[in-house]
Order: structure tokens, then sequence, then C-alpha cells
């Protein structure tokens, strides 16, 4: 009889742990909701305010600082193959990237390319603030430059025609497009598909990226440890007045 007490013991223990580590569905029945507006009532901590206006007000009085002047509007849609602000683009980064590659090459950036939809605003007309740097170039991008062979860059000039959009290029490359193909020449020198060309560009782009792969595995790649957009700020820091057009760089027959 005890044997069959305990088993009864037993049993009931058992079925108690069973019970107690069984999954209980739950099943929801109602929901409830509330909107808290965040807008101008909610009133803001005035210790952080305090502490937060006076570098505001720097940043403001920064970004709204003039830096040059310009007397017309520079735009990326002013030409076919070319623009105003895609030649400026490219350069001035040539300008203000060639020394620091100079010196630590002891060689010449050849050319510049960049793509048509990095530019992501204009300038108009007038004084020119670090605000339209900025809002020209509101990317951390930096300024590289890659070895491409000749092969490479004629894969480039393919992209360009294929493209048939004004990707900025720099006034160092003239690109005519005939009947029969087209003709490049490379500081004033006819492109040679035997020799090798420095190009500067963007570490974005130099990824592959705007499907740019002729910029993938260079020969060597030097970075120039400068965003291109301090290399716009400075330039325009260092030009009374920004002055840029359409100069046949890229054009059709």
């Amino acid at each position: 009889m005890f044997a069959t007490f305990k088993n009864f013991v037993l049993l009931f223990c058992f079925s108690i742990f069973l019970l107690a580590c069984k999954k209980e569905s739950y099943v929801v029945t109602k929901t409830t909701t509330k909107t808290i507006a965040v807008d101008s009532t909610i009133s803001s901590a005035k210790n952080i305010t305090k502490t937060i206006a006076p570098y505001k007000e720097k940043m403001i009085a920064e970004i709204n600082t003039v830096i040059s002047y310009t007397p017309t509007d520079l735009v990326r849609t002013d030409g076919k193959l070319e623009s105003s602000l895609g030649n400026l683009l490219a350069d001035l980064t040539i300008i203000r990237s060639n020394p620091i590659f100079k010196k630590i090459t002891g060689k010449n950036i050849d050319f510049s390319m960049y793509n048509f939809g990095g530019i992501r605003a204009g300038i108009p007309a007038g004084n020119v603030s670090n605000k339209n740097a900025f809002e020209l170039m509101p990317f951390e991008n930096l300024l590289v430059v890659v070895e491409l062979s000749g092969q490479k860059v004629a894969a480039l000039i393919d992209y360009l025609i294929k493209s048939n959009t004004a990707h900025p290029i720099s006034k160092n490359m003239k690109l005519t497009l005939t009947n029969e193909g087209y003709e490049l020449y490379i500081n004033n020198k006819k492109f040679d598909k035997n020799k090798r060309y420095f190009v500067l560009t963007s570490d974005y782009l130099q990824s592959g990226g705007d499907n740019m792969l002729f910029f993938k595995n260079p020969i060597q790649r030097i970075s120039l440890d400068y965003k291109m957009r301090d290399a716009i700020v400075d330039y325009f820091k260092s030009i009374d007045t920004l002055r840029s057009g359409l100069d046949q760089r890229f054009k059709r027959e």
C-alpha cells in the first residue's frame, strides 16, 4: 500500500510539473493607442537650450559666411555633354589636389572625372557661402587618384559615350565624338592606349559607384586624405569671383 501511495505522490508531483511548464497561448483582446504631438507646445529643457545656443549661433554664422562670388548661375543642366558647374568642379579639384599628389609621388594628375548625379545643387548668381558648398557636395567623399591602363581609360571613354550625360571631366581632357568614333586628347597629347594615366576621382566612384567599374582594381590607388567638399570650400575661399562656362571639352561633331 505504501508503494501505491508513493506512486500516487510521484504522479501528482509530475502532473504539477507539467502544468507549470505548459506554454500558454495569449490572444490580444483589446488595444489602446495614444497620440503624443511633438510640436512647439512641448517645453524644452531650458538648461540644454542655453548650453546649445552659442554653438548653434556660431554654426549658423559659419555656414552663412560669404566665401566667394559668381556673376552667373552655375548649374549642371546648361549643356548636353558638359555643364558650367561640372566643369568648375572637375577643374577646381585638380587645382587643389595636384600639389598634394605631386608631393606624394613627384608626378601630376592627368585629368579628373566625377558623376553627374554627385552634383546635388546649383549655385545661383551672387554671393557664394559655405552653405552653397555643403549643398553642392553634402557627402563625405574623399579624393583619390588611380593609375589606369590605357585600356581602362578607353573603358572610361566608352562609359561617357554610352551614358550621353554631362558627367564632370576636367579641361585636361578634350573628347570629340565623330562619325568614325572619337578623338581624345589628354594634356594636349593624343590618347595612347599603351600609356598609363593618373585620374582624380572620389572614393565612392573608385569603388565602382554609379557603375564606374573601370575605376576598380587600378594599377595603384593613392588616397589624398582630402575631402572633396573641403577642396571645394578651399577653392572658393581662394577665388574672389567664380567663373565657368561651356568650353567644348566634350562635344559631338
